[in-house]
C-alpha cells in the first residue's frame, strides 16, 4: 500500500483513536462487522420480499411504501436504553451543540424521506429487471462521494470489488424474468428512471454524509451513536412522509386498501408492521459499518444483497432458480471476498504500525 493509501478502517484518525471498537480484541472488531452484515443482507432481503408481497396483493400508496421504512424507529429505543449506562460511563471530547445536532438530523432525516420517495415512485413505473439493474449504480456514485467528502482511497482490490459487485447485480437484473406495470407510458418509464437513477445517487450522498456526521461533529464513543443517528433521522422522515401522506390525499384510500387486500386485513396489517422492523434492522446495519469501517463498505454490502436476495425469493415465492442467477452469486461472492480481503490487509498493515509505534516508544523509553 502507497504512503498516500489510508486504510479503509482508519477514515478519521482523531475519532478513531478515541473509539472503544478499535480497543477492542480484532475478532471482537470483525464481529461487530459480521453482525451488521448480516443485519443489511437479512434485513433488505425481508423488507423487499414483503415490498414485493404488499404491490402484488393490492397495496397501491407510495406514502405508505415510503413510510414504513422509517417508521419502526421506536423499536430501537429498546437498545438504546440497554446502552445507556456504557454511554454515560465514557468520556468523550467536546460535543456538537444541539442546535449542531437538530440540524444534522433534520437534514439527514429529510434526505432519507426524499430517497426513500424516488424508490417509490421508481419502482411503481419500472419492472423489477430495470429497477434493480439502475439501483446497482449506487457504487459508482459512493465511489465518487467517499473520494471528496470521506478522502477514501481506492485500491486495486477495492476497485476489483466494486466492478465485480456491480456485475453481479446487473446479471441478476438483467435475468429478473417478473413483470412490471403492464401499461406504462414513455412519460412515466422516463420518469420511474429518473427518479430510480436520483435515489441511487442520493443514497450514495446519504452514506458518505453519515460517515462524514460521525467524523467531524458527533465524535461520540459508543455504539449508542448508531441508534441515536438511526432514531432521530428516522423521526424526521417519517413526520415528512406522514405530512406527504396527509397532503397528498392518499390516506383516505388506505381503508379501501385494507379491505381489497388479497390476503386479508389482517395480513396487509402484518405486512406493513413487518416491513417496518425489517427496514430497521436493514437501517441498523449500515450506519453500523459506516461508523465501524466506511460508507463505501457500507455500500457494497447493500449491492450484495441484491444478488443474494434471489435465494430468499427462491425460498419464499419458490422463484425459479437459473444458470445466470448462480453465477451472479457466485461473482458477488467474489466481489465481497476481495473487499474483505483488502480490508484484512489494511489492518494488518495498522496492526504493524501500532507495534512498530510501541516497540520505538519502548526503545526511547529505555
Amino acid at each position: 500500500m502507497s504512503d498516500n493509501q489510508e486504510p479503509i478502517v482508519n477514515k478519521d484518525k482523531n475519532l478513531m483513536d478515541q473509539s472503544p471498537f478499535l480497543k477492542l480484541k480484532r475478532w471482537q472488531w470483525w464481529l461487530l462487522v459480521a453482525i451488521n452484515i448480516f443485519f443489511i443482507i437479512a434485513g433488505q432481503a425481508a423488507a423487499v420480499l414483503l415490498g414485493r408481497f404488499y404491490y402484488d396483493q393490492g397495496g397501491k400508496s407510495k406514502w405508505m411504501a415510503t413510510l414504513v421504512q422509517t417508521a419502526g424507529f421506536p423499536i430501537l429505543c429498546i437498545p438504546l436504553f440497554l446502552l445507556q449506562p456504557s454511554r454515560e460511563a465514557s468520556t468523550s471530547s467536546t460535543l456538537p451543540s444541539i442546535k449542531t445536532l437538530a440540524l444534522v438530523y433534520f437534514v439527514l432525516g429529510v434526505v432519507v424521506a426524499g430517497d426513500n420517495m424516488l424508490y417509490s415512485v421508481g419502482l411503481l413505473y419500472l419492472s423489477a429487471s430495470t429497477y434493480s439493474l439502475i439501483c446497482a449504480t449506487q457504487l459508482a456514485f459512493n465511489a465518487v462521494f467517499s473520494y471528496f467528502l470521506n478522502s477514501q482511497k481506492f485500491t486495486a482490490l477495492i476497485l476489483n470489488s466494486v466492478v465485480i459487485l456491480s456485475l453481479s447485480a446487473a446479471l441478476i437484473a438483467v435475468n429478473d424474468d417478473s413483470e412490471g406495470p403492464s401499461v406504462v407510458s414513455k412519460g412515466k418509464f422516463l420518469l420511474g428512471f429518473l427518479c430510480t437513477l436520483g435515489a441511487s445517487a442520493l443514497y450514495s450522498l446519504l452514506l458518505s454524509l453519515m460517515q462524514l456526521s460521525f467524523q467531524k461533529v458527533l465524535k461520540k464513543e459508543t455504539f449508542s451513536v448508531v441508534l441515536e443517528m438511526q432514531i432521530y433521522t428516522s423521526f424526521v422522515a417519517s413526520c415528512v412522509s406522514t405530512v406527504g401522506l396527509f397532503a397528498s390525499g392518499e390516506w383516505k384510500s388506505l381503508h379501501h386498501e385494507m379491505e381489497g387486500f388479497n390476503s386479508g386485513r389482517a395480513s396487509y396489517v402484518l405486512t406493513l408492521v413487518w416491513t417496518a422492523i425489517t427496514w430497521q434492522v436493514c437501517a441498523v446495519g449500515v450506519v453500523g459499518l459506516i461508523f465501524l469501517v466506511s460508507s463505501l463498505f457500507s455500500n457494497v454490502i447493500s449491492t450484495l444483497s441484491l444478488a443474494i436476495t434471489p435465494l430468499a425469493a427462491l425460498v419464499v415465492f419458490h422463484d425459479k432458480m437459473n444458470g445466470v442467477k448462480v453465477i451472479a452469486m457466485l461473482l458477488a461472492l467474489c466481489g465481497f471476498a476481495s473487499y474483505i480481503y483488502q480490508n484484512y490487509l489494511d489492518d494488518r498493515t495498522a496492526s504493524r504500525s501500532q507495534t512498530d509505534v510501541q516497540e520505538s516508544h519502548d526503545k526511547s523509553s529505555c
